[in-house]
C-alpha cells in the first residue's frame, strides 16, 4: 500500500514537471554576449518594454543568457562596468517560441573608464625605433615588481597599455644591452598617461 502511494505522488510529479515544460503561453530570448576585453559573464541585462523596466537578467559563464517572457516586443540593454553599452530593440517574442539572437552582440572597452599608457620609443639621434619589446610591471607595496603585460612597438615607435584605472605605479622598460631603460608612471584614474623611451648612444 505503501509503494502504491509513493508511485502515485511520483506520477503527479512528473506530470507537473511536465506540464510546466510544455507552458505555451510565454516564449523566451536567448543569445550570447562576447566581451573585447574580460569575462561575458555577469553582463547585466535590462528588459525593456517602451521606457519602463520589466526584467532583469544576468550572462553567464560564457556570456549565454535565456529570459523567459510574455508574449511582446521588447528592448534589451546590456551593461558591465569598464565595456560600452549594448542595445537590441524590437525584439518580438511569440507564446511557446524562443527567439535566438546568436552572439553577434559584442561589447566594447569603455574608453572613458579605463586608463592608458601611450609611449614611444626613440633612438639616441631621435628617431622611431620599431619593433622594440616594451615590458610593463607593476611596483607592488612590499617593493617587489610583478611583470604583468609586454608589447612590441609599431612602425612608428608607439605603443599602448590599457588598464583599470585603480590607484598603482607601473614601470615601463625595454632593454638594451645589460641594462634596462624604465620609467615609472603613476595612475589614479580614467585617463591618458603618456611616456616615451629614450636609447643612449651606440657603444656608450
Amino acid at each position: 500500500m505503501r509503494v502504491t502511494k509513493i508511485w502515485v505522488c511520483l506520477v503527479v510529479i512528473l506530470t507537473s514537471t511536465s506540464l510546466m515544460g510544455q507552458d505555451r503561453s510565454t516564449g523566451a530570448i536567448k543569445g550570447k554576449v562576447r566581451a573585447e576585453t574580460g569575462s561575458p559573464a555577469g553582463v547585466s541585462i535590462i528588459v525593456r518594454q517602451g521606457d519602463k523596466e520589466v526584467r532583469h537578467a544576468e550572462t553567464e559563464k560564457n556570456g549565454d543568457f535565456l529570459i523567459r517572457l510574455a508574449p511582446g516586443v521588447y528592448g534589451l540593454t546590456f551593461r558591465k562596468p569598464g565595456l560600452s553599452i549594448g542595445t537590441i530593440e524590437n525584439i518580438e517574442v511569440k507564446a511557446g517560441k524562443t527567439r535566438s539572437l546568436g552572439d553577434r552582440l559584442i561589447l566594447t572597452i569603455d574608453e572613458g573608464s579605463i586608463a592608458f599608457i601611450r609611449g614611444s620609443v626613440f633612438s639616441a639621434e631621435g628617431r622611431s625605433v620599431p619593433n622594440a619589446k616594451v615590458e610593463l610591471s607593476r611596483l607592488l607595496d612590499d617593493g617587489n615588481v610583478k611583470k604583468i603585460d609586454g608589447r612590441v612597438t609599431t612602425e612608428t615607435g608607439t605603443f599602448v597599455f590599457r588598464l583599470s584605472p585603480e590607484a598603482a605605479r607601473y614601470r615601463v622598460s625595454i632593454k638594451y644591452g645589460d641594462q634596462p631603460i624604465s620609467k615609472d608612471v603613476e595612475i589614479d584614474g580614467a585617463a591618458v598617461y603618456r611616456v616615451a623611451l629614450s636609447l643612449p648612444p651606440k657603444g656608450s
